[in-house]
């Protein structure tokens, strides 16, 4: 299965749609199976434009001041034999992974644990949790909009393979997203990178 995961859209502002930037997010979308969002969508409508592309479920950010059947504050979903907790924020990521699952999910245990809110991409492997922030594919950085970030999940049972992806640059300036990538099979990281560059498997894991 795949899964598209992108957060802080923080939109209509500058521009109305992601469609501005260019096309692609579009295209990065069309590809999923579902879209998970962070949060800080802001308009119900950015979610309608998400959702032309795929089944599209969405954590509550701090700008998000309306109701909605696809949002809830935090999401939790099954797929493949693997458990998928997100919120909108995680912040300070760099905490223990149990202070991390206590605070944003009620200790509620998972296997990859996605949140927003930093609007800067992160992805580790830590005490057998996969944490990803996705960064945002339209405020990368808190920089003006431009393209950015978003992320791929390709799951299947026993193996997950996460990816940041830099989805280009555009006419509002230069994408400051770092691409990297782990790859996930029985619990173990067997294959990560970072902008393009093999890492070795020790450390990895965060």
């Amino acid at each position: 299965m795949r899964i598209a995961v992108i957060s802080d859209t923080h939109l209509p502002s500058l521009i109305r749609t992601p469609d501005q930037l260019g096309p692609q997010l579009a295209a990065f979308l069309a590809g999923a199976d579902l879209i998970l969002h962070g949060g800080d969508v802001v308009r119900p409508s950015v979610l309608d434009w998400c959702e032309q592309f795929a089944p599209l479920l969405v954590a509550r950010g701090n700008n998000d001041v309306f109701d909605d059947r696809r949002m809830e504050a935090r999401q939790i979903v099954d797929i493949e034999g693997w458990r998928i907790g997100m919120v909108h924020e995680l912040r300070p990521e760099e905490r223990p992974v149990s202070v991390l699952l206590d605070e944003s999910l009620g200790g509620e245990r998972v296997d990859i644990l996605i949140g927003g809110d930093t609007h800067i991409e992160r992805l580790d492997y830590r005490d057998g949790v996969l944490v990803l922030n996705p960064g945002s594919p339209t405020l990368p950085h808190h920089r003006e909009f431009r393209l950015g970030a978003a992320a791929l999940l390709e799951i299947t049972p026993g193996r997950i393979r996460a990816e940041i992806v830099a989805l280009g640059h555009s006419d509002h300036g230069v994408n400051p997203t770092v691409p990297r990538h782990l790859e996930i099979i029985e619990r173990r990281v067997v294959a990560a990178s970072l902008n393009g560059e093999t890492l070795p498997l020790e450390g990895a894991a965060g």
